[in-house]
């Protein structure tokens, strides 16, 4: 099959290589439609990382089922699925209690089988896969990696009607995370720091967009909220931005409130400098959310998928780019350069 390995200047060649076989009776194996670049893509773009090279990356997938293990019962071959990467061992004390985005052998596991989305094929377990309605798309439904994201971030903020709610950062996972606080009838102020986020999304239903470069997020929080500053804060730009948009969110919340740390880090220790005494004296509590799972009985990923097939969230507006996956360079590229190129969610169409 075709795949994108990256390389060792942490760009991506594309290759021949062996297609993946089932390794188990309850496994399934896809062909890939289409595939997403989000945020923790781009923290590896051309970056060296020995471990990586000649990895198969990518973990925001849909495509077609074409071949099943004698035990599959969930899906069977022809059915256009939504492929879910968060994979766990399956075995520690967290998966046994469906945390699994919790797992301490996670990324290891997603890595050697379901999390490699730049390629015509990848395997994964029946559990993991969705089974699209006839109008939710391929394009669609890559997008809900990123939405599970925003969900599982959302219940742990314990978010209710009438919240005030800011959101640092417009990208997938701040639109994302915007429409979900607004179906759940919060009004919401969403910072950035490119216009282009912002137009959509007012678009989509913010009620207050903040430029960064042309407002004060804090002023404009606080008029937002009559002076006491948000209910709960959502940072969700992380990377490089963190130690700027962290601090910027603790400050956007009022006392008692939540800040959500939705943003990834990159590995190793960050310093981050923040009002510790003002925040302990007005016990705002931050609460870092990773990936997504289940919420009671509910799997994230299939409830962002009905959310999505109900009209209650928007894909389309945030699909700003597609490209083949021969020209996957040029498409990190365009998705890196978001000021230049106005790109929020690119798509590889495989």
């Amino acid at each position: 099959m075709k795949a994108a390995l990256k390389t060792a200047d942490g760009r991506f060649a594309i290759e021949e290589v062996e297609e993946p076989a089932l390794p188990a009776a309850d496994w399934a194996k896809v062909r890939i439609r289409v595939a997403g670049i989000c945020g923790t893509d781009l923290r590896h773009w051309k970056k060296p990382e020995e471990q990586l090279r000649c990895c198969i990356m990518g973990h925001e997938m849909a495509g077609e089922v074409v071949e099943v293990g004698a035990d599959v019962t969930r899906v069977k071959p022809g059915d256009r699925v939504l492929v879910e990467s968060v994979l766990g061992c399956g075995r520690c004390d967290w998966c046994r209690a469906r945390q699994y985005n919790r797992c301490p052998d996670l990324y290891p596991t997603r890595r050697a089988s379901v999390s490699r989305a730049y390629a015509e094929y990848v395997v994964g377990p029946q559990h993991k896969l969705y089974r699209l309605p006839d109008h939710v798309g391929f394009d669609d439904a890559a997008l809900l990696d990123t939405y599970a994201v925003c969900l599982h971030a959302q219940h742990l903020s314990g978010l209710t009607i009438n919240a005030k709610v800011a959101i640092v950062g417009a990208g997938p996972i701040g639109l994302g995370q915007m429409m979900l606080a607004k179906a759940s009838g919060a009004d919401v102020l969403i910072v950035d720091t490119v216009a282009h986020s912002l137009d959509v999304a007012r678009e989509l239903g913010a009620d207050r967009a903040v430029l960064s470069s042309e407002a004060d997020p804090v002023a404009a929080a606080m008029d937002f909220s009559g002076g006491r500053g948000c209910d709960v804060v959502f940072e969700c730009a992380g990377g490089t931005a963190m130690p700027v948009t962290l601090p910027l969110a603790t400050k956007l919340v009022r006392r008692g409130g939540k800040v959500i740390l939705v943003g990834g880090f990159d590995e190793g220790e960050t310093s981050i400098a923040l009002e510790w005494q003002r925040l302990q004296m007005s016990e705002i509590a931050l609460i870092p959310s990773a990936s997504f799972a289940f919420h009671d009985i509910y799997p994230e990923q299939e409830e962002v998928l009905e959310l999505v097939a109900r009209g209650k969230l928007r894909t389309q507006k945030l699909i700003t780019h597609r490209f083949p996956l021969d020209r996957i360079n040029d498409a990190f590229d365009i998705a890196q350069d978001k000021d230049r190129t106005g790109a929020i969610f690119v798509a590889l169409m495989i």
